[in-house]
């Protein structure tokens, strides 16, 4: 296979664990497989960078140095809230050119900036997903997953997002086993799929202010088996059904039954990668009631069916 040369965009204020989450992710890919990948680094003048925690990052080269990048990886951080104009024309010119062009967290920003998401799916750190959307109503923002890949274009969510995407092309270039092997060097899962949520159910919704309320939501994240109707919760709240729906969403930002339904769904990819407990057996554990229940479920936010999500995810067993 041919050397493929990984360009990371330096810039001011930088996130640093956007670029050296990824990059300890390919160079361990190198190390395992050597001449599989050239790593570089580069700042628009090649002059050091200033990360914003304050850690200075020596760029190996400047970005207007002759080099083909296969695949060009864009981080986050402060120094995206005001692009730099010269580094926004530097990728709108050469961003194209890359076979893979990839963002970490709001690097996703600065591609946009480019103009290289526009009629593309993209995702970012949830907190600036609304501000992408706003400032580029020509990129489709997706706020849940942890990455978006749309073609040759890979965006992805917030810091170790970024690993969890290097591994995956990492998986795409040199195999699974190797993807395997760096993840056990870094002490990180590989089974992160990149349409998983960015947040669990119970961080994803806020909680809720008032004690009943906030009640419900641990006996929902407990009992993800029993009867979750908004009547039979409402009845828990001591709420009117009208009541407890409305007060729900408005002190958690999510409606009962979208909670419901992430909280089901994350239980039962957790005995799908935890548990050798049977589909049927997760489907009632975690309130579907039926295996077809909870296929559909599955296919609706994640794309795969229990049986294919177990397989693709679940851990291989200690030799």
């Amino acid at each position: 296979m041919a050397q493929r040369t990984v360009l990371f965009v330096l810039f001011d204020a930088v996130q640093s664990l956007d670029v050296t989450g990824p990059l300890e992710v390919f160079m361990g890919a190198e190390q395992h497989a050597p001449g599989t990948y050239r790593i570089r680094t580069a700042s628009l003048d090649g002059a050091p960078v200033r990360t914003s925690s304050g850690l200075t990052l020596v760029p190996d080269q400047a970005l207007d140095d002759p080099l083909d990048a296969h695949t060009l990886v864009v981080p986050g951080g402060q120094g995206t809230r005001t692009p730099d104009p010269a580094l926004v024309g530097w990728l709108r010119e050469h961003g194209p050119r890359a076979e893979r062009l990839v963002s970490v967290c709001t690097g996703a920003i600065l591609l946009a900036a480019a103009g290289l998401l526009d009629g593309r799916r993209a995702t970012t750190h949830w907190a600036y997903c609304d501000k992408l959307a706003r400032d580029h109503p020509d990129v489709e923002v997706d706020p849940d997953p942890i990455y978006v890949r749309d073609g040759h274009v890979a965006t992805s969510a917030g810091v170790t997002s970024g690993i969890d995407l290097a591994l995956a092309l990492v998986e795409e270039d040199l195999g699974r086993e190797v993807a395997l092997g760096i993840a056990r060097h870094l002490v990180v899962f590989l089974r992160r799929p990149g349409n998983q949520a960015q947040f669990s159910a119970q961080l994803a919704a806020q909680t809720a202010q008032r004690e009943p309320l906030r009640d419900v939501q641990r006996w929902i994240t407990e009992h993800p088996d029993a009867d979750l109707t908004v009547e039979s919760l409402a009845t828990r709240a001591s709420l009117s059904p009208r009541h407890f729906a409305r007060a729900f969403q408005t002190e958690t930002g999510m409606t009962p039954g979208r909670y419901v339904d992430r909280v089901r769904l994350e239980h039962a990819r957790r005995l799908l990668e935890d548990t050798s407990d049977g589909i049927e057996e997760i489907s009632r554990a975690s309130g579907y009631g039926t295996p077809e229940a909870m296929r559909r479920a599955f296919v609706r936010s994640l794309g795969v069916a229990p049986a294919e999500y177990r397989r693709r995810f679940r851990p291989a067993p200690a030799r």
